[in-house]
C-alpha cells in the first residue's frame, strides 16, 4: 500500500470515527449541552479530515474551505469545556457570562474562517508520494495560530477545572488532557510542508486513534454504556491484530508448504477477506447467542425489564415478611409453581424446609447467601432464572437488615432522648407536688385516728407513683457487688402486707447476685408487690423464689391468675399491665433496671406455675 493511499484512507477512518462517535454522543445527550458541544467537535473533526480527502481527489476549492474551517473545532471544544467545568464546585459568576456570550465566539470562529477563504489562506502543492497536499499561506497563519490560541484557552480552563473539581469529573479532565497531549503529537507533522519541510507526515496516521480516545476519556466516568461499547470495540480491535498477524504468517510460510496459490494471493486481500468475516461475525453474535442461550435453557426469558421488576418489588418490601411475600409472588410467577422463601438471620438455627421448590436466604460470615432446595426436576431455563433471583434477593437481604438496623437505633436514640426530657420534667413535677403533700401529711396531725390513716394512706401511694416516676424515666446507674439473695429476701419480708399469702425461696446459703443492692432490691420490691396484688387473701396464694439452670438466673413465681399471652412484650411497657391501686410502671422499671445490669427478664408460663418473671444477669459478671 503507497504511502498517500494509507494517509487517505486513515483521514477517511478518522472521519468516519468522529461522525459515528459525534452521532451516539448527540443521541445520548438529552440535555446536556455540554456534550451536544462535544459531538459537534467530532463533526467538525471530520469535516476537516474529509476536507483533505476532497484535496487529494483534485476538489480543491471544497478541501480548502473545510481544513481552513479548523477554528470551528476548538470554538466547539471551548463551548465543552465551559459548560463541563461550570458546574457544582466549579460554578463561577465569569463562567456563566462565557457561556452566555458563546454565540460571539462562534461568530468570531465564522469571521476568521471567511478573512481567510476570501483573501486565500490556504493552498496545495505536490511533494514527495503527494500529488495534492494542503498548506497554509498568507492570511491562513492567522487562522493556524486563532485555532491553537481557542484551543489553548479551553485547556487552560480544564487545568483550572482540574484543580478545582474531584471524583469522576476530575478524572475526566485528566483524560482530556492525555488526550490532548496525543492529539497535539500527531497534528504536529501536518503543517511540516507549510514550513518549508517536506517530510512525510507518519504520526497522522494514527489520528483516528486521537478522536476516540479523547470522547471516551470524557464520557467514560459520565456514561456507563460508552464502558461497554468500548469493550467490545477493543476485543474487535484485538482480534483484528490477531487474525491479521495470523494472516501474514500463513502467507509468508504457504510456499514453503506447497500452497502456491494461497502465497500468491495479495496480503491486503487475505486481510480484507478476514476483516469482512470478522464483521460479519460481530453482526451476527447477538443473535446466535440468544439462539444457544434458548437451546440450552429453554424457557428463560431473562431481560432487562424482568430484573428492573425484581429489583423494584424487592425494593419496596420493609419487613421481613413482607420481602417474603414479594419474593414468593415474583418467583412462584416466574417458575409458573409455587415457591417457598425462608429467612434464617444471624444467630438462629436454620428453619425445616418445606416440600416442593425453596428458596433459603441464610446469613453467613461472609453476608448472606441464598441457595435452591427441591429445584432438581427443574428444566435448565427455570433453574438459572431461579439462581439470578436468588442472588437479587440475597443481596436484598443485606440492604433490608441495614436498614432495619438503621431503623432501630434512630428509634433508641429517639427514646433516648425522650427519657431524658421525660426525667427532666419528672424531677421538676415530683419536687413540686412533694411540697403540698408534705403540707397535707403536716395539716393531719390534729385529725381523729381513722380520717388520720385514711389520709395517710393516699399520700403514701401518692408518693409510690412520684418514685415509680422517678425511677423510670431517671437515669439508672449500677454499681454492683455480690449480694446474698436469701439474706436480702428475709429482710425484705416485713415491708409486705402478706394477708394469708406463703412466700418462700428456695435458694442454696451461699447463692450470691452480681448486682447493685438497692436496684436489685427495687426489682424484688415491684415483683413481690406486683405478685400481691393478684395473690393476696386468695385460698392458697403462694409467691416463690428459686435459683435458675444456670449462674446468674431467678425466677419469681405466683399462682395468681394468667396473664394474657396477646400482652407478649408489651407487657414491661409503661401502663400496660396496670394494676389496681399500681402506677402502671412497675413492670417496666423492672426491665430498665435489669437493662442497666446488661441483663434481662421475661414472662413465662412453661415452668408449672401461672406466671413466672425470669431474671438473668449476665453469667461474665456474676461470681
Amino acid at each position: 500500500m503507497s504511502p498517500d493511499v494509507a494517509f487517505e484512507l486513515m483521514m477517511i477512518l478518522t472521519s468516519g470515527c468522529a461522525l459515528l462517535v459525534s452521532a451516539w454522543l448527540y443521541w445520548r445527550a438529552r440535555r446536556r449541552r455540554s456534550m451536544k458541544a462535544l459531538a459537534g467537535f467530532g463533526v467538525m473533526m471530520a469535516l476537516w479530515c474529509a476536507g483533505h480527502v476532497a484535496v487529494f481527489h483534485g476538489w480543491e476549492r471544497l478541501g480548502i474551505a473545510l481544513i481552513l474551517a479548523n477554528p470551528l473545532m476548538p470554538t466547539f471544544f471551548l463551548d465543552f469545556a465551559v459548560g463541563f467545568v461550570n458546574q457544582g464546585v466549579g460554578r463561577r459568576l465569569w463562567l456563566d457570562r462565557l457561556a452566555r456570550g458563546r454565540g460571539l465566539l462562534y461568530l468570531a470562529a465564522l469571521a476568521v474562517l471567511l478573512a481567510s477563504l476570501w483573501l486565500e489562506g490556504g493552498g496545495v502543492i505536490a511533494f514527495g508520494p503527494f500529488a495534492h497536499y494542503f498548506v497554509f499561506q498568507g492570511i491562513g497563519w492567522f487562522n493556524i495560530a486563532y485555532t491553537i490560541a481557542i484551543g489553548v484557552l479551553a485547556h487552560a480552563l480544564l487545568l483550572w477545572g482540574l484543580r478545582i473539581h474531584s471524583g469522576n469529573r476530575r478524572r475526566s479532565i485528566a483524560a482530556m488532557f492525555a488526550a490532548g497531549a496525543w492529539g497535539l503529537l500527531l497534528a504536529t507533522s501536518f503543517i511540516f510542508p507549510s514550513l518549508g519541510l517536506y517530510w512525510y507526515p507518519w504520526p497522522m496516521l494514527l489520528l483516528p486513534s486521537y478522536v476516540v480516545l479523547l470522547v471516551y476519556g470524557v464520557v467514560r466516568y459520565q456514561m456507563l454504556e460508552i464502558n461497554a461499547w468500548a469493550n467490545r470495540a477493543l476485543l474487535w480491535t484485538l482480534m483484528t491484530a490477531l487474525v491479521m498477524g495470523l494472516i501474514a504468517l500463513l502467507s509468508a510460510m504457504a510456499g514453503q508448504f506447497g500452497m502456491q496459490a494461497l502465497a500468491n494471493v495479495p496480503k491486503w486481500q487475505l486481510w480484507l477477506y478476514s476483516m469482512l468475516l470478522l464483521m460479519l461475525a460481530l453482526a451476527l453474535y447477538q443473535p446466535v447467542s440468544k439462539l444457544v442461550e434458548r437451546l440450552i435453557y429453554p424457557g428463560s426469558r431473562l431481560d432487562e425489564q424482568l430484573l428492573a421488576l425484581w429489583q423494584q418489588r424487592l425494593g419496596e418490601a420493609s419487613s421481613w415478611s413482607g420481602l417474603a411475600n414479594a419474593a414468593a409472588g415474583l418467583i412462584s410467577r416466574q417458575m409458573g409453581q409455587p415457591v417457598a422463601i425462608r429467612f434464617t438471620p444471624e444467630g438462629e438455627s436454620a428453619q425445616a424446609l418445606p416440600a416442593g421448590p425453596c428458596i433459603q436466604c441464610r446469613h453467613q460470615p461472609q453476608g448472606w447467601q441464598a441457595r435452591l432446595q427441591g429445584f432438581e426436576d427443574v428444566t435448565p431455563g427455570l433453574r438459572l432464572a431461579a439462581e439470578v433471583f436468588a442472588s437479587l434477593l440475597a443481596t436484598r437481604c443485606g440492604l433490608l437488615e441495614r436498614s432495619l438496623q438503621l431503623a432501630e437505633a434512630e428509634r433508641r436514640r429517639l427514646s433516648e432522648q425522650h427519657l431524658v426530657e421525660l426525667g427532666g420534667l419528672s424531677a421538676a413535677m415530683a419536687h413540686e407536688l412533694r411540697n403540698p403533700l408534705n403540707i397535707i401529711s403536716m395539716a393531719t396531725a390534729g385529725l381523729e385516728a381513722s380520717r388520720k390513716e385514711m389520709i395517710q394512706a393516699q399520700l403514701k401511694r401518692a408518693d409510690r407513683l412520684i418514685s415509680d416516676m422517678l425511677a423510670y424515666s431517671g437515669r439508672i446507674q449500677v454499681q454492683c457487688q455480690a449480694i446474698p439473695l436469701a439474706a436480702l429476701l428475709d429482710s425484705l419480708r416485713p415491708q409486705f402486707d402478706w394477708q394469708g399469702t406463703a412466700f418462700e425461696h428456695q435458694l442454696p446459703a451461699d447463692y450470691r447476685l452480681w448486682a447493685d443492692p438497692y436496684r436489685l432490691q427495687q426489682v424484688v420490691v415491684n415483683l413481690v408487690d406486683n405478685a400481691l396484688a393478684f395473690v393476696r387473701n386468695r385460698p392458697g396464694g403462694r409467691i416463690c423464689v428459686e435459683a435458675g439452670d444456670r449462674p446468674g438466673l431467678v425466677r419469681v413465681h405466683n399462682n395468681g391468675p394468667l396473664i394474657d399471652p396477646e400482652l407478649g412484650e408489651r407487657l414491661f411497657r409503661p401502663f400496660v399491665g396496670k394494676r389496681s391501686g399500681g402506677s402502671g410502671l412497675g413492670l417496666a422499671i423492672v426491665q430498665r433496671i435489669m437493662e442497666a445490669h446488661g441483663g434481662h427478664v421475661r414472662h413465662r408460663q412453661d415452668l408449672g406455675w401461672p406466671v413466672t418473671f425470669e431474671l438473668y444477669f449476665p453469667e461474665e459478671k456474676h461470681s
